[in-house]
């Protein structure tokens, strides 16, 4: 007997439909067949399904089994085929109606207990089955919450396999997953950290203020110990809040590595990713055997962080090229081409020099002339090219350290930041473009007009300091932002003189 039953493939962050075919024929010795493409997870089901059927009470039928997934061509991955393998037995053994199979998307792994395992990727699929109008998805009680934060589809938890051919006989009733999505995103939109905890660098974070208004990517330099890092994880706490869209999007991506952990159906606040040094340039990307959104993609909306910058591998720095410039990254395999969403600020940090205390009062530097030559090479010019504030974080004295004052409050920071955005929302609504630090030449010319005053402040500074053309349409975007900030249309001399201040590699005080 044939039975058919609807499950799906997560390719990239995309869930795909897929019909899985099970056929038994009474005829020929006993064998266990899969075609369409299956991975060694997906084969390797055969013996979780025989023996939970076991496990159950179910008398395993010794018969040709086939198993095929269609459509054929699609790559099936992963253990979320356990479910609709083992339901396809039962259903073609005449146990189920198959009637009741139809509409229902099944997905999840099995124990050999017959209990039913969390799988990867299950907003997507929610997502999926809303789009193509199914009557109802039944997946792990784990992913029920992610799940049902897609209104407009029926979310069925279970925990096990009797309780799935139970829910399918009518002997048992299973109440669709409901969820307040608001609540959700108010319980889990909080950030553990505030700008009010850093103490002194109020020129840091002057500019971090900065490159949040205009989504302007960023660079620290200085010693060890001076905040870098500190001030870094706090970037996300005064960016705007997402868009409902935004969760949805980058809590897909998470899913799909499976990093959504602690009973959180939804990533509601911006991510922030700081991977170490040593990681290689697939991990950073995405990719692999089995592709994987890398780091780039799980901080989509939010801020990557390359704490050392140069400690890097100069190959894994350059594959930040694509995403930093096209807000995805694209993987190409023999078999398939993966497109994954990277939009993210990138902030780095580094040290003025291989010991660290370059210039710093109170320590000796110890690095010769080439060995700072070679440490800030490391860091090639087209990458330098994409960030458009680098500045120097000094050590904080200890006056300011031992202050009982606390500084401003992220929540403070950020109204002032989504002023600034509204504006630039408004101004680039009909050019596809969402912030100051994404205008092309065009843009500069339209948007960037400087009075005299202006003019002449920025004509000193690329005589006097040597900047290059590069560093001139930094600054103005710069400068743009800033004067988005005092919401003034034109902008002025001290917009500029401050945009200036924000370029310290191209005026060589380090």
């Amino acid at each position: 007997m044939l039975s058919k039953i609807l499950s799906a493939s997560v390719i990239g962050i995309e869930s795909h439909k897929v019909e899985v075919e099970v056929d038994i024929a009474s005829r020929g010795l006993p064998h266990f067949s899969m075609v369409g493409l299956p991975d060694a997870a997906v084969k390797e089901s055969r013996d979780r399904v025989r023996a939970a059927l076991k496990n159950i009470g179910f008398n395993f039928p010794l018969k040709q089994i086939t198993v095929n997934f269609a459509p054929a061509d699609l790559k099936k991955e992963g253990s979320a085929f356990d479910l609709p393998i083992a339901i396809g037995i039962v259903a073609s053994e005449g146990l189920i109606d198959p009637a009741a199979l139809s509409g229902y998307l099944f997905t999840g792994e099995l124990s050999l207990d017959g209990k039913i395992k969390p799988v990867r990727g299950a907003l997507s699929m929610s997502l999926m089955a809303r789009k193509n109008r199914m009557k109802g998805i039944i997946l792990p009680v784990e992913n029920g919450t992610e799940a049902a934060v897609v209104h407009g589809v029926n979310v069925y938890s279970v925990s096990s396999l009797p309780e799935v051919i139970d829910f399918l006989r009518g002997e048992r009733n299973i109440e669709p997953v409901i969820i307040d999505r608001s609540m959700i995103m108010n319980r889990h939109s909080a950030y553990d950290n505030d700008f009010s905890e850093v103490k002194g660098q109020e020129h840091a974070k002057r500019a971090l203020e900065i490159a949040a208004a205009g989504g302007h990517n960023f660079m620290m330099i200085g010693p060890p110990g001076s905040g870098k890092t500190m001030l870094s994880k706090r970037l996300p706490t005064i960016l705007p809040d997402m868009t409902f869209d935004e969760v949805l999007e980058t809590t897909s991506i998470h899913s799909v590595a499976g990093l959504l952990r602690d009973g959180r159906p939804l990533q509601a606040i911006r991510p922030f990713r700081s991977p170490h040094h040593t990681i290689s340039d697939v991990a950073l990307i995405g990719g692999g055997q089995t592709p994987k959104p890398g780091e780039v993609s799980l901080a989509h909306n939010g801020v990557l962080f390359l704490d050392e910058i140069p400690e890097f591998k100069r190959n894994v720095l350059e594959v930040l090229r694509q995403p930093i410039e096209n807000g995805e990254v694209t993987v190409s395999r023999a078999a398939a081409s993966i497109t994954y969403p990277a939009a993210f600020m990138l902030v780095s940090a580094m040290n003025p020099c291989p010991c660290g205390y370059l210039g710093d009062p109170k320590h000796q530097c110890t690095c010769a002339p080439s060995q700072i030559a070679r440490y800030r090479r490391k860091v090639s010019g087209p990458l330098l090219d994409r960030i458009d504030i680098h500045i120097e974080v000094p050590a904080v004295p200890y006056k300011e350290l031992s202050a009982d004052l606390s500084g401003e409050k992220s929540e403070e920071i950020r109204k002032r930041v989504v002023k600034a955005r509204e504006i630039q929302t408004e101004r680039f609504k009909d050019d596809k473009i969402y912030c100051n630090s994404q205008m092309k030449a065009r843009h500069i010319r339209k948007n960037c007009q400087l009075e005299d005053d202006a003019q002449a402040i920025i004509e000193k500074a690329l005589h006097a300091l040597g900047l290059s053309a590069r560093a001139y349409t930094r600054i103005l975007k710069l400068a743009r932002t800033i004067a988005d900030l005092e919401a003034s249309e034109t902008i002025l001399s001290h917009h500029i003189s401050e945009a200036v201040q924000y370029r310290t590699l191209d005026r060589g005080q380090f």
